[in-house]
């Protein structure tokens, strides 16, 4: 049996979407997890739309959607009075194809890509453990099977999915700077009834407590999170019993049933390195921080995009193994200005000191409702959010602008009636996963269409459109689109040239899987 090609450790969302993408884009893989079975229980809850559209190129946007809840409004209580309601389905209508938050637990979402994986053929292998590696023209990883025996596994890269207390992490000898916040935490799974259980978002805060009710599938089933106790120290082995309600009390809700409880410490770390040599930290093993905003699962499932399509050019031999030294600036960046911002909004929400009172109680219920009035906010906050707004225009893969798109944004997708009566929808074609050139408003010229394809490039038009206006887009410019739908090479004067010379200089050679294509949408 050939060796697989990327070894991935940890069989969480972030290596099972790994996996995923690995496998679709001609990789051979092997995925292990030491757990003896997918976890029960899960803190994870939102799916964000950028996770979305990542699911719509492998087909999976559809199933998931199906199998979650959209909520569309987020509530915000101060001292037990609702004091602002935010309606996200509008927030982000034009945006994305999917302008809401979806709430679909972890641990419901790693059955389904399990089984997804499992349709390719591909099985997580429980109860194996990572023990040590050696690095050489391939890695050479020593594994402790379930049945207590030890093996060695050659692979071309080594992918480490494996959390906060990674294996992978710690035998690589890369640091994990941060620190961890004073307050326990609390995560309950609960049935019951009031105005925080009716199928919508609400977060409520006091003076000296915090409480998070994300809406779940059922009728007045909600995921509870708030503050255990203040110092933490030596009583984690806490029950429901053990939680103060005075603040569900206010907020005049009652909890008929639990049926799951358990209490965890928050995090602030970032790794200070994610590549050495041919060994990858991803998710977790990479960073972790505050729940706020629901950004962890789907960072890491960010970083496994990201990954795969540049291993899967590397190991095709479509691009230089250069390519993936762009991976660690484009993901750290991001991971480090996410724990900063988490970390702020963590400290004002919990804690209790007299300025940060004063902002919970005082200022935010008079500033929020104004500022959820305006649609330029509702829509920052959509995108901040969603994490449609991440960028990588700092990346060496990145370059040029045309309009208000530059090289590193990810493509703005528009929708756009077209004469036949249809849509058209910019998106579709990175179902092909792909690079590819898009002209927007202008038929492409002999000589761009001859560059692509000789690059074996797929080339789309579409028709000029106010979306595509008002998306910054300019018309009759090129835009090379990188596999995970960013914009790698913006030009404004569509020269096939200087389109040329960017391949060229990334090294990137005949570089889609499949066959060159004019494809027109409108």
């Amino acid at each position: 049996m050939p060796y697989p090609q990327v070894l991935i450790v940890g069989a969480g969302p972030t290596g099972l979407v790994l996996a995923l993408w690995l496998v679709r884009l001609g990789v051979r893989i092997r995925i292990i997890d030491k757990a003896a079975e997918p976890g029960t229980t899960s803190r994870a809850v939102g799916v964000q739309a950028r996770t979305l559209e990542f699911y719509e190129q492998l087909g999976l946007a559809e199933p998931v959607v199906a199998r979650g809840t959209k909520f569309t409004a987020a509530n915000l209580w101060v001292r037990g009075s609702k004091v602002a309601r935010a309606d996200f389905g509008k927030m982000g209508k034009g945006l994305s194809p999917y302008p809401y938050m979806l709430i679909f637990p972890q641990d419901e979402h790693e059955r389904f890509l399990i089984a997804q994986l499992e349709q390719e053929g591909v099985t997580v292998e429980r109860r194996t453990e990572l023990l040590d590696f050696e690095e050489g023209q391939r890695v050479q990883v020593r594994l402790k099977r379930p049945d207590g025996d030890e093996e060695v596994c050659e692979a071309d890269y080594l992918a480490g999915c494996d959390g906060a207390r990674s294996q992978l992490r710690r035998l690589l000898g890369v640091g994990f700077p941060g620190g961890t916040y004073q307050h326990l935490f609390y995560v309950a799974d609960a049935l019951g009834s009031g105005p925080i259980m009716n199928g919508e978002l609400h977060v409520a805060l006091d003076e000296a407590d915090f409480l998070a009710a994300f809406p779940m599938k059922d009728s007045g089933h909600a995921r509870l999170i708030g503050m255990a106790e203040a110092s933490g120290d030596g009583q984690e082995a806490l029950s429901w019993r053990d939680i103060g309600k005075l603040l569900l009390g206010r907020l005049d809700t009652e909890i008929k049933r639990v049926s799951w409880f358990s209490t965890y410490h928050v995090h602030h770390r970032v790794a200070d390195r994610f590549r050495q040599g041919r060994a990858f930290l991803l998710g977790d093993a990479a960073h972790i921080h505050s729940p706020v905003g629901g950004q962890g699962m789907n960072t890491g499932i960010a970083d496994a995009v990201n990954l795969a399509w540049k291993l899967a050019a590397v190991l095709r031999g479509h691009a230089p193994v250069t390519l993936l030294d762009s991976y660690e600036p484009e993901r750290i960046a991001f991971a480090k200005r996410l724990v900063a911002t988490t970390d702020r909004v963590f400290r004002l929400v919990t804690s209790p000191g007299r300025i940060a009172r004063f902002v919970r109680v005082i200022l935010v219920p008079r500033l929020f409702p104004i500022l959820a009035r305006s649609l330029a906010f509702r829509r920052l906050m959509f995108r901040t959010v969603s994490q449609t707004m991440i960028h990588y225009r700092a990346s060496p893969l990145s370059e040029g602008r045309a309009g208000r798109v530059r090289g590193g944004d990810r493509l703005p997708w528009i929708v756009a009636n077209v004469s036949s009566g249809g849509q058209a929808d910019n998106f579709a074609p990175l179902a092909s996963r792909d690079w590819q050139v898009h002209v927007y408003g202008s038929k492409p010229g002999p000589a761009l269409v001859e560059a692509c394809g000789r690059k074996n490039l797929a080339l789309h038009t579409f028709a000029w459109s106010a979306a595509a206006h008002r998306a910054g887009l300019l018309q009759g410019a090129t835009y090379l689109v990188r596999p995970d739908g960013y914009v790698a090479f913006a030009d404004p004067e569509a020269n096939p040239a200087r389109l040329m010379h960017y391949l060229d200089r990334q090294g990137l050679n005949s570089p889609v899987h499949g066959t060159n294509a004019l494809a027109s949408e409108a």
